[in-house]
């Protein structure tokens, strides 16, 4: 009888021989296209179009055209899954009416995990940042798995954060009080810092750098120090102990400089205080105040952020900096200001519903339009919207848009677990020697030559397109019938769009070039557009 070694052998063999045998699948025949909820997109309001078109007319600015169809697809996957469309998911949508093709990929995305994940992570740098935190008290991983579970279920934007702000337990078992824990102090006792996440709730949840008026009065808004501090002792009986994150007694006091006493702080709001509950522990209150459905920046702020995950760009910048609602400052309120105050209105009577919001967005007119237009570009043209904004790709999409244009089959949670694993650890690698960028990621950067010299010659790059049954570029040279179609397909494959005449008739005549076989060729012209500009760059 064969020994346990020769079984588990046998097992490994058998298995890598499913998962190469599994990549082999040629997506030509697309799989039938799931119906969608047409109501759903049928019940938008098209009010945001009418904002955006009353103020081209005004300043009489000339819209760009729509982009075409896979372009916006594109654009989707980037911003939900931080990906690109797979050839297997483009084949799908070109066997589909033009009009469909859009919200049907985007019901698709809205039900797969990676956009939970994917959004999961962008939130979870807003809420804790990307910092480590003290190893015993935190686990960013579970914080961050959990928004994703609830965002799966499309939990309301307002329940979840209640549950951030209210929850107690072991950061392990409520992974939510690890927006707490995160703040944990090694210099007073690990417990939480009410300055941190006095500075934490109002920049993520309200749009708003209350914490510049820590240590002065702020210099250009009406916030106080005063403010400040009232608002940091809503955490003054925020304590870790042995049952975890819970509430006890205790103060927020600020010491005197020169006499060194402590003085209490009493909890305050900065502003529309009649919001605040008057009765119950600090923390429900405060949860209760940030999403009342009147407070003027919550629902800004989510608006606000989800608009530059699904863009690249906040609508209105900086993204954690917003104006008040009613403008104390008397200057007319610009476009973007506008749209921004009428969207969230609108989110918040559709009950927080982020799936709405993402609808909504992205089924508006200035989402769906081209980067490039036959007439001149202007900076006017950029502030008012009327062409879609190009932007620099992060480090995570690079990462994932590679991963997956190296693939001819969607990479999703029905991807065998080998490939999965894989996926997760040349990922990894990859953020960490191209860099990462942190809590700042919507402010504006330029790429670096490090960067560019990481997808020239870099281990991710290399990896995938070499020739190898797994990777696209080798699968694309053994099953596309000829030159044109493996042309196509790769171009498909990464910069999902067909090549233009000139681009084809350029690659039709290097593969003609007989000191490269095919399998050398299809290798070279992947090389070529995942080092495109096009292909570092949302547009």
């Amino acid at each position: 009888m064969p020994g346990l070694r020769d079984v588990t052998f046998l097992g490994l063999i058998l298995g890598g021989c499913v998962l190469v045998g599994s990549q082999f699948w040629w997506p030509t025949a697309a799989p039938q296209a799931k119906q969608y909820d047409t109501s759903a997109y049928q019940k938008l309001d098209r009010q945001l179009d009418e904002l955006f078109q009353a103020e081209w007319s005004k300043k009489k600015l000339q819209s760009t055209e729509r982009a075409d169809s896979l372009l916006i697809a594109r654009r989707l996957a980037l911003g939900l899954t931080g990906s690109v469309p797979s050839l297997e998911d483009i084949r799908t949508l070109e066997r589909m009416p033009d009009a469909e093709r859009v919200p049907w990929y985007l019901e698709q995305l809205l039900a797969d995990r990676r956009t939970s994940e994917y959004l999961a992570e962008r939130f979870a740098r807003a809420f804790v940042g990307t910092e480590d935190g003290p190893f015993i008290l935190y686990r960013r991983r579970r914080f961050t798995n959990w928004i994703a579970d609830e965002l799966q279920k499309n939990t309301p934007y307002d329940v979840l954060v209640r549950s951030i702000l209210t929850e107690r337990g072991l950061w392990t078992d409520k992974p939510s009080t690890n927006f707490f824990s995160v703040t944990a102090q090694a210099d007073a006792k690990n417990q939480p810092d009410p300055v941190r996440l006095a500075g934490r709730v109002t920049r993520a949840f309200l749009g708003l750098r209350l914490d510049c008026a820590e240590c002065h009065n702020h210099p250009f808004a009406s916030w106080k120090q005063t403010d400040f501090r009232g608002f940091a002792a809503f955490f003054g009986q925020t304590h870790i102990g042995f049952n975890g994150l819970g509430d006890g007694p205790g103060e927020y006091q600020i010491e005197d400089k020169l006499t060194k006493e402590l003085t209490p702080v009493t909890p305050s709001v900065p502003f529309a205080q009649e919001l605040l509950p008057e009765t119950g522990e600090r923390r429900e209150r405060l949860a209760t105040w940030v999403t009342h459905p009147k407070n003027p920046y919550f629902a800004r702020a989510t608006v606000n952020r989800m608009w530059a995950i699904i863009f690249g760009t906040p609508l209105v910048t900086p993204i954690d900096n917003l104006d008040p609602e009613d403008n104390p400052s008397d200057r007319p309120l610009n476009l973007g200001d506008r749209v921004l105050t009428q969207l969230a209105k609108e989110f918040t009577t559709h009950g927080y519903d982020l799936h709405w919001l993402i609808r909504t967005i992205a089924s508006s007119r200035v989402y769906q339009l081209s980067s490039s237009a036959e007439f001149e570009i202007t900076e006017a043209h950029e502030k008012a919207w009327t062409v879609y904004p190009l932007v620099r790709l992060r480090p995570e999409q690079v990462s994932g848009a590679t991963l997956q244009a190296a693939s001819v089959n969607t990479l999703n949670a029905q991807t065998h677990i080998l490939l999965r694993l894989m996926k997760f650890g040349q990922e990894n690698d990859f953020l960490k020697r191209y860099g990462d960028d942190g809590n700042n990621e919507f402010e504006e950067h330029g790429g670096t030559i490090t960067q560019r010299l990481i997808l020239m010659n870099g281990q991710l790059v290399t990896e995938k397109i070499k020739q190898n049954p797994i990777n696209a570029s080798t699968r694309i040279a053994w099953m596309a019938s000829d030159n044109t179609k493996a042309i196509e397909a790769a171009y498909l494959a990464v910069l999902t769009r067909r090549p233009t005449t000139a681009e084809s008739e350029h690659f039709l005549n290097f593969m003609k070039d007989n000191s490269l076989n095919r399998l050398q060729k299809l290798e070279d012209i992947y090389w070529s557009l995942v080092n495109s500009t096009e292909f570092a760059w949302g547009h």
